[in-house]
């Protein structure tokens, strides 16, 4: 890279480089990642949104340390 353009970047700013050709989001992640991403939302409840409870506001002190310690 030419020194000017270094230049160029850091007074302009980088061009993002999360589009492929036809100018949609293409994260350039390797494929393990992504199956080991999809696999965390399905494996664990923690992240799974099926299993998500909603907002536990209201809930006793008591109720939500016995939620934690699960």
């Amino acid at each position: 890279m030419s020194f000017l353009k270094k230049l160029a970047n850091i007074v302009g700013g980088a061009e993002p480089d999360i589009f492929n050709d036809k100018g949609q989001i293409a994260h350039k992640l390797p494929k393990k990642k992504w199956d080991d991403w999809q696999n965390r939302l399905i494996q664990s409840r923690e992240y799974n949104w099926r299993e998500h409870k909603g907002s536990k506001a209201g809930e006793s002190a008591e109720n939500n340390a016995a939620a934690l310690r699960k």
